[in-house]
C-alpha cells in the first residue's frame, strides 16, 4: 500500500496564484502550481510524485495517440463555511475511474495512489480552491496508454497524472438545446458509459453544427425512430414532469453521473418522485405543449446543475416556462451546494474533508 508520506514532493519557487482573478473564473482557463504523477513499468505503479505543473515528454509513437488508450475524471474541492477543504464524493469518482479504465483495456491504477495523492496534491495547493460563491477548485485525474510502438496493441506502459485549477460556473446562462437526430454519441455495447476522451472528439462535429444553428448543446438520443433521449451534452439530462423528476435509465451508452446519482438521492429523500425510464422526443413535445413539462436541465461535475430553457424537435422549438419558476431544481442544487460547502450536514458522507 503506497501512502501520503512516501509521496516525493517538489514544490514550485514561484507560484501562479497572484496572477489569478478568483473573482472572475473563466472554466478551464487557470491551472494550479502542481501536479501528480506516477508511471507503470513491468507490471507495476511507481511511487507517485507531486512536482511543479509543466508540459510532459513523450515519443510520438505513445499508443494513446494512436489508438486512443485513455480515460479521464472531473471532481470538484470546495471551500467549506468553516474554512475547510472537502473533496466531493472522492471514492464513486474513483469507482467510475475503474469501470472506464476496465472498458478501455487499461492498468487499474490502484486506489491507493488515486485517493491518497489526490488528497495530497490538494493539501500543496489548498490556497488555490476559491472561496468565491460558485466556485471550486476543478480535479482532472486522467491515465493514458504510454508505451512506445506502433502496432495496434494493449499497451503495457501506462501513465497516470493529476492537475487542478479553479474554475467558476460552467455556464452563465440558460441553455437552448437541440435534439440531435441524426448523430448519436454512443450505441450499446459501446463505450457510452465510460469517461474515455473518444467520446467527447465524436461529439464535436454534431455540436458545432448546432451551435452555428443558435443553440448552445445538443440533446442525444439513442438514434432509434423514436428518439429516446439519453443526455444533454456533456451532462446527464431531467425533465420535471407532473411534478416528478424523469430522466434516462442508466445504460451502457449513459454515463453514470456522480451528480446525477446526488441528485437523485436528494430528491428521493425530500419526496419528489423519481422516475428512471425512457423518455422520446415525442413525450418531451407532447408534455411540453400539455403543460406537463414544467422543468428541464443536464447535471454534471462541471455544469452542476444547467437549467434548459428551449427544446427544438425536429425544428420546431419549445420554450420551457421561466427558470425563476423552476421549484424543484432549485430546491434540489441548493440541497447540494449546502452539503458541499457544509451549511448542512453531510449526511451520505460524500465530502472527504482535507
Amino acid at each position: 500500500m503506497i501512502k501520503t508520506e512516501k509521496i516525493s514532493i517538489s514544490r514550485t519557487a514561484r507560484s501562479r496564484i497572484k496572477d489569478i482573478d478568483f473573482h472572475n473564473l473563466e472554466f478551464g482557463k487557470y491551472i494550479s502550481d502542481h501536479m501528480l504523477t506516477s508511471e507503470y513499468k513491468n507490471g507495476e505503479w511507481s511511487v507517485p510524485v507531486i512536482l511543479p505543473y509543466g508540459d510532459i515528454v513523450f515519443s510520438p509513437t505513445i499508443l494513446a495517440l494512436h489508438y486512443g488508450q485513455m480515460v479521464f475524471e472531473g471532481m470538484k474541492a470546495f471551500k467549506m463555511e468553516d474554512g475547510k477543504i472537502s473533496l466531493f464524493r472522492k471514492d464513486k469518482h474513483y469507482a467510475r475511474f475503474s469501470k472506464s479504465l476496465e472498458r478501455m483495456c487499461m492498468s487499474q491504477v490502484p486506489y491507493e495512489i488515486f485517493s491518497d495523492g489526490l488528497i495530497e496534491l490538494v493539501k500543496v495547493d489548498a490556497n488555490w480552491v476559491p472561496d468565491t460563491p460558485g466556485a471550486a477548485l476543478y480535479i482532472r485525474p486522467f491515465s493514458f496508454a504510454s508505451e512506445e510502438r506502433f502496432g495496434v496493441k494493449v499497451s503495457d506502459e501506462y501513465r497516470f497524472i493529476i492537475f487542478s485549477g479553479p474554475v467558476g460556473p460552467y455556464y452563465s446562462k440558460a441553455l437552448k438545446v437541440r435534439v440531435e437526430d441524426k448523430y448519436i454519441r454512443a450505441a450499446p455495447g459501446g463505450t457510452g458509459f465510460a469517461k474515455c476522451g473518444g467520446n467527447y472528439g465524436a461529439a464535436f462535429y454534431p455540436l458545432q453544427l448546432a451551435k452555428k444553428a443558435g443553440f448552445d448543446q445538443v440533446l442525444w438520443t439513442d438514434g432509434s425512430p423514436d428518439l429516446y433521449i439519453e443526455e444533454s451534452g456533456t451532462m446527464n439530462v431531467m425533465f420535471v414532469i407532473d411534478g416528478a423528476i424523469v430522466t434516462p435509465p442508466l445504460s451502457d451508452s449513459i454515463l453514470d453521473g456522480v451528480t446525477r446519482d446526488s441528485i437523485l438521492t436528494l430528491a428521493k429523500d425530500s419526496g419528489i418522485k423519481v422516475e428512471e425510464r425512457r423518455i422520446s422526443a415525442k413525450e418531451l413535445a407532447d408534455s411540453i405543449q400539455k403543460g406537463k413539462l414544467t422543468e428541464a436541465f443536464g447535471t454534471g461535475t462541471a455544469a452542476v446543475v444547467a437549467p434548459i430553457q428551449l427544446i427544438n424537435i425536429k425544428g420546431k422549438d419549445y420554450t420551457l416556462p421561466p427558470i425563476a419558476e423552476n421549484v424543484v431544481m432549485t430546491k434540489i442544487k441548493n440541497e447540494l451546494e449546502a452539503i458541499r460547502t457544509g451549511t448542512a450536514p453531510d449526511k451520505y458522507g460524500w465530502n472527504t474533508i482535507i
